[in-house]
């Protein structure tokens, strides 16, 4: 039975912890724990597969795009799920939509488990109220940095390292074994309807009528385009092309229209000087 190693369990565990805890890089972890991409570049540089561990873990983003966390709560998290759906995926050789459904279920634990981690900073800001009454700058430093990190790493480090070289082996093993059977089918069908639903989600939120025509063109450019096997950073290099055209195609009529303001401005002025004069 394939399984990870103490030591591929423990990185990736600590990585998990780092990015909850919100310290790390300073405002960096906010996004970090929003997106799975990062996490799961770090599950394939542990497990030596980045190739596979990003095709799973690209597959995870689409689902997300659609989730929002309204004053920092999710209702699943990407982290956390990605911490666990990409060391699955590879060791079970599951394809990247078998991997969103593992990972819908997972995200939806790690939020409670983040609702947990709320419960018990509720006693670390006890002494962040006790430092202020204080006035003690180092005490409060340390109340509002230091102790909610150590939260973080003894809540999450033991957690995610046990279900990493426990539970995610016999996930992957039962998996392998139901290979070719309905319950498969069923994962790939609900993969796929949830990557669906996040860009829909997207679209429905941020989407304004005058830009999507630039969504269809990059869908039907990529239908066009398919047998060329173009990558994604050729399809990144043209929408940043795309991107600066129409912002200076945007901004002509406003720097036009502010320069005949000027203009118009310039001879009124004249205007007022010469009655003024005469």
């Amino acid at each position: 039975m394939e399984t990870l190693s103490i030591t591929q369990s423990l990185i990736i565990a600590l990585w998990v912890a780092a990015v909850m805890s919100r310290w790390l890089l300073g405002g960096a972890t906010l996004t970090l724990r929003f997106s799975p991409l990062m996490t799961g570049l770090i599950c394939g540089v542990v497990m030596n597969q980045v190739k596979d561990a990003m095709i799973v873990t690209a597959a995870l983003q689409l689902i997300y795009m659609g989730v929002f966390s309204p004053g920092g709560s999710m209702p699943s998290e990407p982290c956390v799920a990605a911490a666990i759906a990409v060391p699955v995926a590879l060791l079970g050789d599951l394809d990247a939509t078998e991997a969103v459904a593992i990972a819908v279920p997972v995200g939806l634990l790690g939020g409670y488990l983040y609702q947990f981690r709320f419960f018990l900073n509720t006693f670390v800001g006890q002494a962040t109220d006790r430092a202020v009454e204080k006035m003690d700058e180092k005490a409060i430093s340390r109340s509002i940095i230091t102790y909610p990190t150590i939260v973080s790493f003894v809540l999450y480090v033991p957690l995610i390292f046990i279900a990493l070289y426990l539970g995610v082996p016999l996930i992957a093993n039962a998996i392998a074994a139901l290979e070719g059977t309905a319950f498969i089918h069923i994962l790939q069908v609900v993969g796929n309807g949830l990557a669906a639903i996040g860009i829909a989600t997207t679209i429905y939120v941020i989407g304004r009528k005058d830009l999507m025509v630039f969504f269809f063109l990059a869908y039907f450019m990529s239908v066009i385009f398919a047998s060329l096997k173009i990558t994604m950073v050729t399809y990144a290099v043209l929408g940043v092309i795309i991107a600066v055209i129409y912002s200076q195609l945007k901004r002509q009529p406003a720097a036009k229209a502010a320069t005949e303001m000027v203009v118009e401005g310039v001879i009124e002025d004249d205007d007022d000087d010469y009655d003024d004069g005469f």
